[in-house]
């Protein structure tokens, strides 16, 4: 309400040295200490009475649930969170002996049954791949440390004579048959002179 900053403070002194003077300014600031003093006790004091009268008298309930309902205005997603988790809270709540609350027993006993089972099956797979990985190891280990037979060796690393490649003969068979030389005409013969007789 008072909110005084240095500039006006320094206002004051000033008027203050020029108007009480510098021999009674001492004086003044103690007198107004002590004014100021008294005047926030009485300020806490009078606090004091309305927030006990306000106890009494129910008020801060009030101002509780409308600082709720102002909250409710800035912020109503966070007010519907709210809402659905006292709406579940008090679903949660529920009476044993009553038929819902049977059936609500009975399915936390079958999930406990589910979750074992789920656990058992769990622990099982995990055993069969580890005696299988198990396995996989130990038929490494054996067949790295068998020696290298003959007859482990497989039968393409063997070497075989490389046949010729039968095209050669076929090209051989292929050449046409050497041309016959060229027949001279033979010379007629005289024909032989039939003898006369």
């Amino acid at each position: 309400m008072f909110d005084m900053g240095w500039s006006e403070l320094l206002v004051v002194g000033v008027v203050a040295l020029i108007v009480v003077g510098p021999k009674d300014l001492p004086v003044l600031f103690r007198k107004v200490g002590q004014f100021v003093g008294k005047a926030k006790g009485m300020a806490r004091e009078f606090s004091s009475a309305m927030n006990d009268a306000a106890d009494d008298t129910g008020m801060r309930e009030i101002s509780s649930g409308l600082n709720k309902s102002l909250k409710a205005a800035t912020n109503p997603l966070g007010t519907a969170m709210d809402g659905v988790k006292s709406a579940t809270k008090s679903l949660a709540d529920i009476n044993p002996d009553s038929e819902t609350g049977k059936l609500a027993a009975k399915r936390a006993e079958d999930a406990k049954k589910m979750q074992a089972v789920r656990d058992r099956t769990i622990a099982e797979r995990k055993q069969r791949e580890a005696k299988e990985a198990l396995a996989t190891a130990d038929a490494e280990v054996a067949h790295l440390a068998k020696p290298a037979t003959p007859a482990a060796k497989p039968a393409a690393a063997k070497k075989t004579p490389a046949k010729k490649p039968a095209a050669p003969k076929a090209a051989a068979a292929k050449k046409p048959a050497a041309k016959p030389a060229a027949k001279k005409p033979a010379a007629k013969k005289p024909a032989a002179k039939k003898s006369e007789t």
